[in-house]
């Protein structure tokens, strides 16, 4: 478990991959307890990384990578003239970035109005942003629910509406 952790946050970072490999192998006179205490170096510098929020900012980037790939998907139903699963998308990745910024904050998870109210009381944005996720919400539900009385320009800037909301309030 320790090589595979390793390994993982070397990937983090070339160079770190090869002075952390350089100070495995060592030279050919180094015992078990000194590759120990060359490992226990790298291990310090990794909890270091971690309590300085580093590999929380590297979550953070794999999730906005994510988001960003399935807020293109939504862009292309839309495209495809296919405006209710587009929003529907769209909510989605909404929904589940207000997951992890209440999460990161200490605030409940549970609907995403309610989450939606939560965080916007909590100071995470304001009420004005609170408004224009709860308007995005409710296209979303008339879109998941089939009730229509949207049109593909309101699903269009619902998604810029989400991908602007992932880019101002990281979680």
């Amino acid at each position: 478990m320790c090589v595979t952790f390793l390994k993982w946050y070397a990937a983090l970072n070339l160079s770190t991959l090869r002075h952390s490999t350089r100070l495995i192998k060592g030279a050919w006179y180094v015992g078990n307890y000194q590759q120990l205490v060359r490992l226990k170096t790298i291990l310090d510098a990794a909890k270091n990384d971690y309590d300085s929020g580093y590999l929380t900012s590297i979550r953070s980037l794999i999730h906005a990578e994510v988001f960003e790939n399935e807020l293109e998907q939504a862009e292309e139903l839309l495209r495809a003239r296919y405006a209710a699963p587009a929003v529907v998308v769209a909510g989605v990745v909404l929904e589940t970035h207000l997951r992890e910024m209440a999460k990161n904050r200490g605030v409940a998870t549970a609907n995403l109005d309610k989450m939606n109210a939560d965080l916007a009381r909590v100071g995470a944005y304001n009420s004005m942003v609170q408004k224009r996720i709860t308007a995005c919400a409710g296209l979303r539900n008339s879109a998941a629910h089939g009730a229509g009385g949207f049109s593909p320009q309101d699903a269009a800037a619902m998604i810029d509406d989400v991908r602007r909301f992932l880019t101002d309030y990281p979680s």
